[in-house]
């Protein structure tokens, strides 16, 4: 009876070399794992902020033009005096109610302009662009609400009414009771329509590409790992196998 030890096999690489199907060498050249930071148009941090303060400071000068409108389209507030006193001449009338709703009504169509001019221009932008609009947008309501109130009739109320005379109907000073609901409505509006336009017409991240790695865990294991299935060498026969007597 004779018999065979197994067959000890040596390693198929050089030592401190990685196979050729070693999943922990380095990705096949021409590979990408993920795409780069960002395209090559992307702005960075420093142009960022110079386009967010742009935008910040036109969007804070549009605020006279709302101004402007609010004081010629808002409603009047009739008053009439006597000897004693100053009195709304329709107590029931809805004038005052009708300025703070004109007011939002313009802010609210100029916080959708300035979005969607926003977005048109850079519609790359960061963070920071965003930033920039709703601060623009709070400054511009501010900017609004005073330019129609120093424009607008004086708040002289007695002065007028003086000037006036007695039963003579004249116009009550512009003014806001609402002030912050109507200050708000330009920013809410804007960052809405900026977030809208941005998920609807945004920029898209890049897929990775992953087509360098197509076949690169394919081929089969060599080396210790390598078992009956693997489309190694064969493995040796088992020891104290029977041979020709």
């Amino acid at each position: 009876m004779a018999w065979h030890d197994g067959t000890v096999t040596a390693p198929l690489t050089p030592p401190h070399q990685p196979g050729p199907h070693d999943p922990w060498q380095a990705p096949p050249s021409g590979s990408h794992l993920a795409p780069s930071p960002g395209a090559p148009d992307d702005p960075d941090t420093a142009t960022e902020l110079r386009q967010a303060a742009v935008v910040a400071v036109l969007v804070a000068v549009s605020g006279i033009a709302l101004g402007l409108l609010w004081l010629w389209l808002a409603p009047r507030v009739p008053l009439v005096s006597d000897d004693t006193a100053v009195f709304l001449k329709n107590s029931e009338g809805e004038e005052a109610i009708g300025a703070d709703g004109t007011f939002v009504l313009l802010a609210i169509g100029f916080g959708v302009l300035s979005a969607a001019l926003v977005f048109w221009r850079l519609r790359r932008g960061g963070v920071l662009v965003v930033v920039g609009l709703a601060l623009g947008a709070l400054l511009a309501s501010l900017i609004a609400w005073r330019v129609g109130i120093w424009l607008g009739p004086s708040s002289d109320v007695v002065g007028r009414a003086r000037e006036a005379g007695q039963g003579v109907t004249f116009d009550a000073p512009l003014e806001l009771h609402t002030v912050w609901v109507a200050v708000l409505a330009w920013p809410f509006a804007a960052m809405g329509i900026h977030l809208l336009l941005t998920a609807a017409f945004g920029p898209r991240d890049v897929e990775p590409d992953w087509s360098g790695y197509s076949g690169y865990y394919d081929g089969p294991v060599q080396g210790p790992l390598a078992g009956p299935g693997s489309g190694g060498p064969p493995s040796s026969p088992p020891a104290g196998g029977a041979g020709p007597g």
